[in-house]
Formats: C-alpha cells, sequence, structure tokens
C-alpha cells in the first residue's frame, strides 16, 4: 500500500511535469484572439471586464503579472497561468483515474505488482490523452478562464473521491467543506464547475445510504437543487437582497447611501454565525455542514466585492460600471447580452400579443438627489401562444439563424392566420415540435456538441469554422471508409488539404479506448459508472440544453465542452484496464500490465501528440499583438478610432493597458457604445487621450432613451448634422414619431445627412494634403442606408457633428460596410484603418475610400511589424488566416500595389507586391483570389515573368481543389456548386489577363491544363 501511494504520486507529479513543459513551451508569447486581450488587459490594472465577470482570476492573473520583468512579458506571465492550470488540472486527473482504477481490479488488501503497474499505466494514458487532446491543450496555450475552471473542476471530483476513502472517519466533512469553497471559488472564475455537483452528490449517496429507486430520485434532484441554488438563489440572490435592503432604507427611511447594504450584512453575516452556532450546540451535523458548506461559498464568492471596489475607482476599463448593488445584479444577470427561452417560450416568427404586451417590466435604478429612481425602463413583451413551445430551440429572430434553423430541421411548419404589421390577415407557418427536436438533436447536440467530441477523440478536418459544409471542421477518422462519408473520397484531396498542421487524425483509437473503459466500469463498478456518466453528461450534454445555441456562431464553441472530454478521459484510462484484464486470461500479469501501459501510451496519447503539435504550437507568434500595434499606429495622434468587434478592439485594449501602445487614440467599441456606461466613460479622460467629443448631455442616452431611432425624411435635402442632432436631442412633442396615443420613438428627421467641411482647419491640421486642396468638398453629403439607426448609430453621428474637424477619425477596415453607415465614399485608406476626409471617392471596383499611398507604402515597407505570419514555424490558425491575413493584409497590400501603379510609380508597385508574398508565402497562407490583382498588377508594373509565376501557383491550387470537388458524389458535388464557381472563375480570369497582357505561353500553358481538366471531369 505505502509503495502504490509513493509511485502514485510519483507518476501524477510526472503527469504534471510532462503537461507543464508541453504547454509552456507551446503557448503564445504575447495576447491571442478573442477575449484574451480584454482578460490580460484587465488582470494587469485589475480593471473590470465584461459581465459577469471573473474576479479570482483576475487576481491569480495579476500575481502572475507581478513576475514580469517588463510590460511585454506580462502576457507571457498570465498565459503561463493556464499552462500551470492546466498541468495541475492532469495532474488531479491523473489521480482521479487511478483512484478509480484500483477499485476495479484490486483483489485483496495488497495489489501485486501486476496490478499496481496496470492501475497506474490507466492513470498516466488517460491523463496523457487529455493532456494532448484538442479542446484542452488550446485552453492551455492562452489567457483565458477555461484552463482554470477545468482544474477547479478537477479538484472538486478528486477531493470527493478522497472524501469517500475516509468517509467513515472522523473530520471526513472537512473534504465537504473543502469542496463546498472551491464551489464558491470558482464562481469568480467560472460557473461550469457547478456542474460537477451532481457527480459529487452521487458519490456520497452511494457511500451514505443503500442504494434504491427511491434514493437515486432524491439525490439526482439535490443536485439539481444545489446547482438552482448556487446560480438563481446564491449568485444573484444576495445582491437581488442587498439591492432590497437598500432600496427600503434610503428611499423609504430617507438614510445616506449604502446605509441598506451595511445592515444586510450585518444581518446576514450575525444570522450565519447564530446558525453555526446553534447548530453545532444542538449536535445537528448535517444542518450544521450544510449551513457551513454554503457559509464558506458565501466567503468564496466575496471576491466579486473586487469588481465593485475597482468600479468605484473608475479604472478606464469599466464594462457596465458595477459601482452599486443595481448595477452589479445587472452585471451579474449579463442583462448586457439579453436573454433566450430554455423550457418554455416562442418560436423565432412569433408574432407579439398585443393583448399582452406587458409580460413584465424591467428596469434598473439609478442614483439622483439622495434617492435610488427607475432607469432604463422596458417592458418585456409576450407573444402570440400558438407561437410557443416546450423546449424552444429555435428562437432568434435574425435572419440568418431564421435560414439555418429551416435548413437544419427541415422546417416546413404548420400554417397558422395572423395578423401582420399591417393589419392584413396572412398565413405564417409555425414549425412543429418535431422539427424544432430535429434542429435540436443535428444541430445542437449533433454539430455543436458530437462533432467537437469527435474532434478530440477520432481527428479533426481542419480549424476552419464550419456551418455544416464537407470542407469546414468536420470530425475525420484517418480510416478512409469512414472519411469518404464525411468529407469525399480521402485520395482526391488535395496535397494542401492533406498536409494542412489542422487536419489530425488519430483511427478512432482514443474513441475505442474510451469506449473499452466505459464497458469495463459499467460492469465492473456501476456506482462508479454513474458517478463518471453524470460528470460527463452534465459536463456536455447539460450545456448543450442550457446553452440553446443559435446557428451561425462567432466562433466553434467546443470549449465549453471540456469536462465532458475530462470524463471521457476518465474512460480513456480504465480502457487500458480492460485490455490488460483480456491480456491476463493469457499472459502473465506483469506481462500483460505492461503490454497494456505501453500499446496504449503509443497508440492513443502518442499519436494524439504527433498529430496535435503542430497546430498547438503556438510558440514565436505575435501576430495579434502585432495586428493591434498597426492599427493604432495606422492612426495619427489624438485620433477616433472605431471599432465594431471583439477581434477588432480586444487586441486594442491589451495594447494600449498592458503595452501602452499609442495611448493617444481613442478606441471607441461601437457595440458597447449603445450603452450609457461606456457612452460615460468615452467622455472622461483616458491617458493621453482626450474625452470624446459629444454634445448629448446624459440625460438625452440614458438606457432605455433613445435606444433605437427611426429616420423619417422630415427634411427632405441634405441637411446639417448638427441641426440633425439638435432635432434628436429635443424631448418636444414635435421631435417624436407617433406610433400611437400611449407609444412614441424619437426620430430622425432627414436620411440625407450633411457635414459641413472648414476648409482651412483640414488643410491646417493635416486632414487633408496641401496638394489636394483643390478637391475639398464643401459639405460631406450622404445618405443613410437604413430606416432606423441604434444608439450607437445615433452616438457616432454625434461624435462626427461635436468634433468639427478637431480629431483625425478613423473605421475599423474589417466591419461590414453596412456599418459605415454611408460614409465610405468619403473614407482614405491609411495602413489599417479609413480615416474619414472631405475628399469624396467613387470606385468602380466596389473597394472603399482612396488610398494614402506615400503613408501607406512606407507603412507597409519600413514601420509596420507583422508577428512572424512569415516564419514557416510558426502556425496560423484559420481566424489569423481570415481576419488578418488574407482579408485585409493582402487586400491592402494589392490595393496599395495598384495605386502606386496609377501614380507612374511601377517600381514601388513591384516593391509592394514581393512584400506581400515575403510575408504571406504560398506554403504559409494559400494563394487564392486575393492575389488575382496582385498577378494584374504585376503585369501593368512591367512584371510578366513574376505575374506568370504568381499566376501559375494561383491556377495549381484552384485546379487542384476542382479536381477534389468533381470526385464528389452528386450531393456533396452540389453543395459545392458556389467553391466550383469561383475556382472556374478565378482560372478564367487568370487565362484572360494572360491574353490580355499577350502571355501567349502562360495563356497556353493554363488553357492546357484546363482542356486537361475538363477530359478529365468530361466537361464541355
Amino acid at each position: 500500500m505505502i509503495r502504490f501511494k509513493l509511485f502514485n504520486n510519483i507518476f501524477g507529479w510526472l503527469a504534471f511535469l510532462i503537461a507543464a513543459i508541453v504547454y509552456l513551451i507551446t503557448m503564445e508569447p504575447t495576447a491571442s484572439l478573442w477575449d484574451c486581450g480584454e482578460f490580460i488587459a484587465t488582470a494587469f490594472k485589475l480593471e473590470v471586464g465584461h459581465p459577469p465577470g471573473a474576479p479570482l482570476y483576475m487576481i491569480l492573473a495579476r500575481v502572475f503579472s507581478l513576475l514580469a520583468s517588463d510590460v511585454e512579458q506580462v502576457a507571457v506571465m498570465i498565459n503561463s497561468l493556464s499552462a500551470l492550470s492546466s498541468a495541475f488540472t492532469i495532474m488531479f486527473l491523473y489521480w482521479t483515474i487511478t483512484h478509480i482504477a484500483r477499485k476495479l481490479i484490486l483483489k485483496g488488501s495488497e495489489q501485486s505488482l501486476g496490478e499496481m503497474i496496470a492501475v497506474l499505466g490507466a492513470g498516466m494514458v488517460g491523463a496523457l490523452a487529455y493532456t494532448f487532446s484538442d479542446t484542452f491543450w488550446f485552453s492551455a496555450a492562452e489567457a483565458e478562464v477555461y484552463a482554470n475552471s477545468s482544474l477547479f473542476t478537477a479538484v472538486v471530483f478528486w477531493a470527493i473521491l478522497k472524501w469517500e476513502d475516509q468517509a467513515d472517519s472522523p473530520y471526513a466533512n472537512r473534504w465537504i467543506i473543502l469542496i463546498a469553497y472551491l464551489i464558491g471559488l470558482s464562481i469568480g472564475v467560472h460557473l461550469l464547475n457547478l456542474l460537477a455537483i451532481p457527480a459529487i452528490v452521487f458519490v456520497y449517496y452511494f457511500k451514505k445510504y443503500p442504494v434504491s429507486r427511491k434514493g437515486v430520485i432524491y439525490a439526482a434532484l439535490i443536485s439539481i437543487v444545489a446547482i438552482g441554488t448556487i446560480m438563481y438563489m446564491i449568485i444573484p440572490g444576495v445582491v437581488k437582497i442587498a439591492s432590497v435592503f437598500e432600496l427600503v432604507f434610503v428611499n423609504s427611511f430617507g438614510l445616506p447611501y449604502n446605509t441598506g447594504i451595511i445592515i444586510y450584512t450585518i444581518l446576514l453575516i450575525g444570522g450565519v454565525v447564530y446558525g453555526l452556532h446553534y447548530t453545532l450546540k444542538h449536535n445537528k451535523v448535517i444542518a450544521n455542514t450544510v449551513l457551513l458548506a454554503l457559509t464558506v461559498i458565501l466567503i468564496a464568492y466575496s471576491s466579486f466585492t473586487m469588481i465593485v471596489i475597482r468600479s468605484v475607482a473608475n479604472p478606464p476599463m469599466d464594462e457596465n460600471n458595477p459601482e452599486d448593488v443595481f448595477a452589479l445584479l445587472s452585471y451579474l444577470n449579463r442583462e448586457q447580452y439579453g436573454d433566450r427561452p430554455l423550457f418554455y417560450g416562442e418560436y423565432y416568427n412569433a408574432p407579439v400579443d398585443n393583448k399582452a404586451t406587458k409580460v413584465r417590466a424591467n428596469y434598473t435604478y439609478i442614483k439622483k438627489d439622495g434617492k435610488y429612481v427607475k432607469s432604463n425602463f422596458r417592458d418585456e413583451t409576450g407573444f402570440d401562444s400558438r407561437f410557443e413551445t416546450f423546449l424552444p430551440r429555435m428562437w432568434s429572430r435574425q435572419g440568418t439563424h431564421i435560414s439555418a434553423y429551416k435548413q437544419w430541421g427541415k422546417v416546413k411548419g404548420k400554417a397558422v392566420s395572423t395578423t401582420n404589421n399591417k393589419g392584413e390577415r396572412v398565413k405564417e407557418y409555425v414549425p412543429t415540435f418535431g422539427e424544432n427536436l430535429r434542429y435540436m438533436f443535428t444541430y445542437q447536440l449533433g454539430h455543436m456538441y458530437f462533432r467537437y467530441f469527435m474532434w478530440n477523440f477520432a481527428g479533426k478536418q481542419n480549424d476552419q469554422q464550419g456551418h455544416g459544409g464537407i470542407l469546414k471542421g468536420n470530425w475525420i477518422t484517418g480510416i478512409n471508409f469512414i472519411d469518404n462519408k464525411l468529407i469525399g473520397n480521402s485520395s482526391d484531396l488535395t496535397e494542401r488539404m492533406k498536409d494542412n498542421p489542422s487536419r489530425n487524425t488519430y483511427y478512432l483509437l482514443p474513441f475505442l479506448l474510451g469506449i473499452f473503459g466505459f464497458l469495463f466500469l459499467l460492469n465492473r463498478n456501476s456506482k462508479d459508472f454513474t458517478v463518471v456518466t453524470l460528470l460527463f453528461v452534465f459536463t456536455g450534454v447539460a450545456i448543450v440544453f442550457y446553452l440553446n445555441q443559435y446557428p451561425y456562431q462567432p466562433r466553434e464553441r467546443d470549449y465549453a465542452y471540456a469536462g465532458s472530454y475530462y470524463a471521457f478521459a476518465i474512460w480513456i484510462g480504465l480502457g487500458v484496464l480492460a485490455i490488460y484484464s483480456f491480456l491476463r486470461k493469457k499472459t502473465p500479469a506483469m506481462v500483460s500490465a505492461a503490454a497494456a501501459t505501453a500499446i496504449a501510451l503509443v497508440l492513443v496519447p502518442g499519436i494524439m501528440v504527433a498529430e496535435n503539435w503542430d497546430d498547438h504550437d503556438r510558440s514565436g507568434r505575435y501576430a495579434t499583438r502585432d495586428m493591434a500595434r498597426n492599427y493604432l499606429n495606422s492612426c495619427e495622434p489624438n485620433a477616433l478610432l472605431f471599432t465594431f468587434g471583439d477581434n477588432d478592439t480586444f487586441p486594442l485594449w491589451y495594447a494600449q493597458e498592458v503595452e501602452g501602445i499609442r495611448t493617444d487614440v481613442r478606441v471607441v467599441n461601437m457595440s458597447l457604445l449603445s450603452t450609457d456606461w461606456y457612452i460615460n466613460q468615452m467622455r472622461s479622460q483616458a491617458y493621453d487621450s482626450e474625452p470624446i467629443p459629444c454634445s448629448l448631455s446624459r440625460d438625452k442616452y440614458v438606457q432605455g432613451t433613445r435606444d433605437q431611432i427611426f429616420v423619417a425624411e422630415r427634411f427632405k435635402d441634405h441637411t446639417d448634422l448638427s441641426r440633425v442632432m439638435d432635432f434628436v436631442a429635443s424631448d418636444s412633442p414635435d421631435t417624436k414619431y407617433k406610433i400611437n396615443s400611449e407609444l412614441s420613438f424619437h426620430y430622425l428627421p432627414a436620411k440625407k445627412l450633411r457635414l459641413s467641411v472648414d476648409k482651412a482647419k483640414v488643410l491646417a491640421n493635416g486632414t487633408v494634403a496641401p496638394e489636394l486642396a483643390d478637391q475639398i468638398v464643401d459639405n460631406i453629403d450622404w445618405t443613410l442606408p437604413r430606416t432606423t439607426i441604434l444608439k450607437n448609430e445615433m452616438m457616432m453621428l454625434d461624435i462626427l457633428a461635436a468634433n468639427k474637424w478637431e480629431r483625425p477619425v478613423y473605421f475599423a477596415i474589417s466591419a461590414a460596410k453596412d456599418s459605415y453607415i454611408g460614409l465610405e465614399k468619403y473614407f482614405q485608406l491609411e495602413g489599417f484603418a479609413y480615416r474619414l476626409v472631405p475628399l469624396r471617392t467613387t470606385n468602380s471596383d466596389n473597394t472603399i475610400g482612396r488610398i494614402h499611398t506615400d503613408k501607406m507604402y512606407n507603412q507597409f515597407m519600413n514601420e509596420f511589424t507583422w508577428g512572424g505570419i512569415e516564419d514557416p514555424d510558426v502556425f496560423l490558425d484559420f481566424h489569423h488566416m481570415r481576419t488578418f491575413d488574407i482579408l485585409n493584409y493582402r487586400t491592402n497590400f494589392s490595393r496599395l500595389g495598384l495605386e502606386l501603379i496609377l501614380l507612374n510609380k511601377p517600381d514601388s508597385a513591384i516593391r509592394i507586391f514581393d512584400r506581400c508574398q515575403e510575408l504571406m508565402p504560398d506554403n504559409k497562407v494559400e494563394y487564392d483570389q486575393f492575389l488575382l490583382s496582385v498577378v494584374k498588377g504585376y503585369y501593368l508594373a512591367g512584371a510578366p515573368e513574376k505575374a506568370n509565376v504568381l499566376s501559375r501557383k494561383i491556377s495549381d491550387n484552384f485546379l487542384a481543389k476542382l479536381d477534389y470537388y468533381y470526385a464528389l458524389e452528386d450531393k456533396a458535388f452540389k453543395a459545392l456548386e458556389r467553391e466550383r464557381s469561383v475556382g472556374i472563375q478565378v482560372v478564367g480570369y487568370l487565362l484572360d489577363l494572360a491574353e490580355q497582357f499577350k502571355q501567349k505561353d502562360m495563356e497556353n500553358e493554363i488553357q492546357q491544363r484546363m482542356d486537361k481538366f475538363a477530359r478529365r471531369h468530361n466537361l464541355n
């Protein structure tokens, strides 16, 4: 026994060491995409991030950041927090597997050497399989909360198993209290840890009570009640009750702010202390344990006080401004993100029931004149009950989501007569409950869970975000007869598809070993099987149900299900025991154990690390940080930069808040500009950046006011923007659009807008170069492209009107064209941002704005940094490729080169085109249609040899893909109609270019290859 404990501890720490080394050497050396930049920034200066906050994670990350030698090392240290947390998770997973494994094969009080080897081998195989799994490794290499959340799940699950060993000894309940405290702490990281509670409850039940049907039902109910109590009573409830006390003592009794909170806190602490004393004195063990568990949860949950404390300090990043109890409640409830129906609610096309429009009033309170007054008041609407259902899965009313609902659910619906907005009777088709469930099973469970599960234990086609097609993000195995059904004949794949670093094939071996372990545990120990299965289901399928996801998610969501894969890794480890038990019948125990362990190690974690290393190694990749630097350095001093999404904004926040890059630029996030708290923060100084110019007083944009503005053409001609904003700001009845006698809205009185131009000012401050003085327009006249605008667009208009050309105004280039509200004819491309200038440009090629060639040439050739994207050893994932390199970098390089040609600077254009290919070579970023303009540019610049080389590579790539497309079976072939059309058009365009520029040899070569392609596939 002592010998086993020694080796068990040694191998547990060995698992930790292996994982830690792997994660530390493959983690990203700076901020990653998505939320990582925000997490690092908020942790570094203890600022307030997006709801519902992660204060404990911020504290831990801040401690790690203190170890950085300079600001450029802050991200490294915080990333290492994730790496080490993940490594500790692996260690506890190892000990969890060996704990369960020993119970399965231990026959006596002592363990034989063969049994010990088998148990230790099971732990190592399962732990290393999870170490090298796709989802967990990804989270371990970046500054996100999921690595820490996984550690909490691993520790509490391990802790309940430790309690199980000591349940009958004195003071065993200390493990229960520890678990409660850890669960409370985990709330300050992420709520996923709560889903381990059902497994914990059943371990307790199986140990303490005889198993019966009634007992199982009670245990299940208790576990669900425990989750609900924490999620819906403790987390928001403690704050909700505090808000009631505060409201009563301030508004009713006339006492100072925070009096109610102080009294409530005293009563809460006093009640808890009394309860603990009473239950201890009267020997009520269970009641004392439950109350003590709730107490330590509350103590751990108090990490959220840091959110309030830091918000009161008004740091530059203070999302939602949760500095009082009412704002904190809204923050914890994530009200900023809206709501979705779970158990009962409406379908996507449910009309509002005019007889029950006011289901409930929703509002918050703000401080005013020593009292709290209602703010952000809005009525939540009710819907026609014929369009409501149990378990509504298809609920989003966004057009693209609706079309996807119909596709995944194969919706035909049943006809219902209803009234449209014009009062006309029309037929609407309500999805059936069966179609609703079909969407849940095919999309939410199949596409958004099972596909991710198979990524981790069968294989992965590539890292391109997929929405159901055969080209992107499917699971594969490496076994042809299976994969051919998923993505077409594997032998017809292009070499690029086969060599893609993110194409990983495990030949179903991890999956099969997990199934062996699943069956082995089921047959040997039904209680432990139930516990592990509960962990697997609640951290997988239950999350699918709770999230109720709509289609076209902005990113893959596999990270949400890491706990489920953790449970499956336990089964993978136990699969070694299944092999051992089979071999044990024919060979000696030691030989069987060693053979089972060696075979499993090589064929499962061995294959997984070999396949996954190249696409999980982020070392040397600085693309995100350098993209942010390039964005900021595209702007002139004291600029306003409007951004439109997470990947536009979070890296910029990191660059400014952590590394202090261009803090004079005010980044204005359009998504957040719809909130009053963010507008207020934009009106304050931040580092070297002056407040945004704004004419609207705070009462004009408070939440619930002017959230949506109708556009009505009261003024037919182009109307000065300042006059329009004065109209919008007015509360006169004449300035509101009446819907009926009770309901009216603010509206914009003109669709045609005018921004006046001070020519002397724009020349003096460098907005327009002196040589372009004769091209300056008297006014920027444009037409809004929509009949309604939202508060953020109203604020953008107000900023433009109030700015009066004092500060440079820029827009991020990655936004949809519609986001620019019609101003794009007055844009000037400078690096990676569009600058608003009083120079009208109309492009025939559908590109946006004019180009500042001198500035961009210097930026691209001398100033900008590129984050190692050209390094053959640096892996660029799908989102880096699409967000930065192809859509932005290549497009801007080619636009600049073509503009230089028009300015009769062919040598400079050739250097730009060469630089583009140098930074993004074909072996890193596929030569595709985004380089067609470069081919044309080379021809125009007098470099036909370079054009031909590039043309040949592009045509090679597309003809190879076309070969694959045309080899597919009919159904898959039809699904790729767009991709086929693009490929044929690209090759045809290259042929036309060769003919146009009299490159006969190139023309003949492309034509011959197209002819061969046509003959190969029997095409006309």
